[in-house]
């Protein structure tokens, strides 16, 4: 890669701090455990989805890895910094969690299939009661909402079950396909591309922790679907953002409209990204690549840090806030609600002034930088992410022990690069809470729910080894020679 760059052009200085960070890189996701811990999650998708899909991308279009960048220079080293300080983090995280995870073992083989019911009906029964009960801040339905992650634990567990009952013949079953269905439809009709993408990520992390030896027609299809994800249903996404309306009737019109339109829809997508990329800020290429503008940070995350290092920080306030923001809205009802990466958009302009409500996404380094400066890189960022390994490592465990740990990461899949630093506070407290919810009530209530609509397959009852001596019966005498 440092060679490509520098043929293409690009400076020595900023082609050498991306071969030190891919370096470093990878040694934080192995000091981390790799996939087999959550923490080594967070680092591939940090690492990948913020700088090296991005690096890649700029080399294959053959374009300098620097161009198309207000400060450059500045970028890199913040990007090196941080990604040191997130290995200096993940050593430190394994000498501080626990042995043994408080959440391993909570589902077994007997019960997984009735869990993999249960969780798909309590996500069928949420989804319902949405439309049919008042929700709201402060309501109970509005508390299960930022608790449900049903669909997801029911497809990673069907998964998991398909796998080891068929001996790695199939990995998907009736309930897993429901469950996708449900939560790709979600995401169609919300217009969400984490909606989108979430039924097939959880498919690939499940069946990878068990693995599962995919087909060559497996891989020609999941080819096709992504292709066909990319192509169409991200600009559909994105686009259709701007046509969202209120009632599930109005955006089910909307979205049939634009999905019988996908190409018109592609042209008008490409068409808003090139206007963005000549008018506005962030744009790292040359010119609009789709879905790959969105995986990387690099074009969003240098005006910031130029905008930082030009006027000068802001400030420790959001990750307070953030911290604040942890008070349910039943206990503290006028809590305020700020979109702190809408307020990083306007100090560096892309966004119309009278725009409050268009959230803008940026690394957790990058905003480390904006907030404290190299403080933050060295001190701030590393002691979140401190916390954020240490407490979902201990919860959930190695992930090919426990189903946990691949829900966490299927979240971190959007959090690590997206979700900036001040996110971790979430993480750590709803995101946490939300886990040990699943598995609470995927390990004891769920195969009970499960049990009344299947009955109680897969369980079984361990039987005690036989007795084989006569109860009561004496011994036989022992003589003084024995």
């Amino acid at each position: 890669m440092c060679a490509i760059q520098l043929y293409e052009g690009t400076n020595a200085d900023f082609a050498l701090g991306c071969f030190f960070f891919i370096i470093v890189a990878s040694l934080a996701f192995n000091v981390c455990g790799g996939f087999t811990y959550p923490s080594g999650g967070y680092v591939f998708f940090y690492s990948s989805l913020t700088v090296i899909i991005g690096l890649v991308w700029k080399a294959v279009l053959g374009e300098p890895a620097d161009s198309n960048l207000q400060n450059p220079l500045l970028t890199i080293q913040v990007y090196l910094g941080g990604i040191s300080m997130m290995l200096v983090a993940g050593f430190l995280s394994t000498k501080l969690r626990t042995k043994r995870a408080f959440l391993r073992k909570m589902v077994t083989d007997a019960n997984m299939q009735t869990a993999t019911v249960g969780c798909m009906i309590a996500g069928i029964l949420i989804l319902v009661a949405g439309f049919l009960v008042p929700g709201g801040n402060g309501t109970v339905l509005s508390a299960l909402g930022q608790l449900n992650r049903f669909f997801p634990m029911a497809i990673i567990l069907g998964v998991i079950h398909a796998i080891r009952r068929s001996g790695g013949t199939r990995s998907v079953n009736p309930p897993v396909l429901i469950s996708s269905g449900f939560l790709f439809a979600q995401g169609i009709l919300g217009f969400s591309k984490e909606g989108i993408i979430t039924p097939f990520l959880c498919w690939i992390i499940a069946a990878a922790s068990q693995r599962y030896k995919v087909s060559r027609t497996q891989i020609f299809a999941g080819f096709l679907g992504t292709l066909f994800v990319f192509q169409y249903l991200v600009p559909y996404a994105q686009y259709g953002r701007g046509y969202r309306e209120d009632t599930f009737a109005a955006n089910l019109e909307v979205s049939i409209s634009l999905l019988s339109e996908l190409g018109y829809v592609r042209q008008q997508y490409l068409a808003d990204q090139a206007y963005v990329a000549e008018n506005g800020v962030g744009g790292y290429y040359n010119t609009s690549q789709g879905f790959f503008d969105r995986l990387q940070e690099l074009g969003i995350d240098d005006a910031l840090l130029d905008h930082t290092q030009q006027f000068g920080t802001y400030g420790l306030y959001p990750i307070i806030a953030s911290f604040e923001n942890l008070v349910p809205h039943f206990i503290w009802q006028d809590k305020p609600s700020v979109f702190f990466g809408n307020v990083y958009a306007h100090e560096i302009g892309i966004l119309a002034e009278a725009d409050i409500s268009t959230g803008i996404s940026f690394s957790p380094t990058a905003e480390a930088f904006h907030l404290a400066g190299w403080p933050g890189i060295f001190f701030l960022a590393p002691a979140l992410w401190l916390l954020l390994f240490a407490v979902f490592d201990s919860l959930c465990g190695d992930v090919r022990l426990s189903p946990w740990g691949l829900l966490v990461m299927v979240s971190f899949g959007h959090l690590a690069p997206e979700g900036g630093v001040s996110e971790i506070a979430y993480a750590v407290g709803y995101l946490a809470f939300g886990i040990v919810f699943a598995a609470v009530m995927g390990a004891y209530l769920m195969p009970i729910v499960g049990t009344l609509f299947i009955g109680p397959e897969g369980i079984s009852i361990r039987r005690g080894a036989p007795i084989r001596s006569i109860p009561n019966r004496l011994h036989p005498p022992i003589s003084s020679e024995t």
